[in-house]
């Protein structure tokens, strides 16, 4: 499959999804070769930003401003960055409950980091995030060179949410933040190393990897609101080096099929690749 064969299908996928808008930006580290699709259309960030937050944390620690076995207090309460009114994150809909089962106690900051990516946990996310703050994530990505990539608040924040105050991404800006755990110019090698083994127990697998061949290992984050459903990774094939993809999708509030949009785009990149 070339490259505007890539385009056709995926602006086929589109018109035939209910109106889903539809941003995908691959680069292969084989080859250097990459593709754009709306790659710089900004979209809600849902929970695709805790890559962001991995980040920052591992950049804390290499800097000895924290040490990943320092402990948290572990509690559930917030403050909306719209009107500092408090908030929680609810435990039914958090995708994880085993940080929940800890309120009251302390976890070490590496004990949060792993739910808040293999399980998406919500109050992880929000203990790390109002630790290391949203200013400290937006300066690692500036010192990094990142762009397309913005965070603001943590998870739940429903009156920021309200005002339009989001955490925002693009595919492109998705890409470079996963370029990172590659490159050696933000975190050393066994920092980067570690965070690949969190982001491959990512236990979420319906997207990205699903259509692809088993042998076929993914390191991952996706993220899913009412409206988005996104999934970003490194994608590692048997005998060469990965490629980096970013899929993300916009839809109206309740329509079917989402996770599999995302996977049949997995799919058309994987064949792009590997043609």
């Amino acid at each position: 499959m070339d490259e505007s064969a890539l385009h056709d299908q995926i602006e086929k996928m589109r018109a035939e999804s209910g109106g889903t808008a539809i941003g995908v930006h691959v680069f292969d580290y084989e080859t250097d070769r990459a593709f754009a699709h709306e790659s710089d259309r900004w979209f809600h960030a849902a929970s695709t930003m805790k890559v962001a937050v991995l980040l920052a944390l591992f950049h804390a620690a290499n800097q000895k401003r924290v040490r990943l076995e320092d402990r948290l207090h572990v509690r559930n309460r917030f403050r909306s960055i719209a009107d500092h009114s408090i908030y929680r994150v609810h435990r039914d809909r958090d995708a994880d409950s085993a940080v929940h089962r800890r309120v009251g106690r302390s976890m070490k900051l590496i004990e949060l980091a792993e739910p808040m990516i293999t399980h998406s946990s919500n109050l992880a996310t929000n203990l790390l995030l109002e630790f290391l703050t949203p200013e400290f994530v937006r300066a690692t990505l500036a010192e990094a060179g990142v762009e397309g990539v913005h965070v603001v608040r943590g998870v739940e924040d429903n009156v920021a949410f309200e005002r339009g105050l989001n955490n925002t991404l693009t595919a492109r800006g998705l890409v470079q933040l996963l370029g990172l755990l590659r490159e050696d110019r933000l975190v050393p090698e066994p920092a980067r190393r570690r965070m690949l083994e969190i982001l491959f127990a990512q236990e979420f697998n319906s997207m990205i990897p699903s259509l692809l061949p088993v042998s076929t290992q993914v390191a991952h984050k996706t993220g899913e609101i009412s409206t988005c459903t996104h999934d970003a990774g490194l994608v590692l094939l048997p005998g060469r080096r990965p490629y980096a993809v970013a899929i993300l999708t916009e839809h109206p509030p309740g329509l079917d099929g989402t996770q599999k949009t995302v996977a049949r785009v997995s799919r058309l990149v994987y064949e792009f690749i590997t043609a």
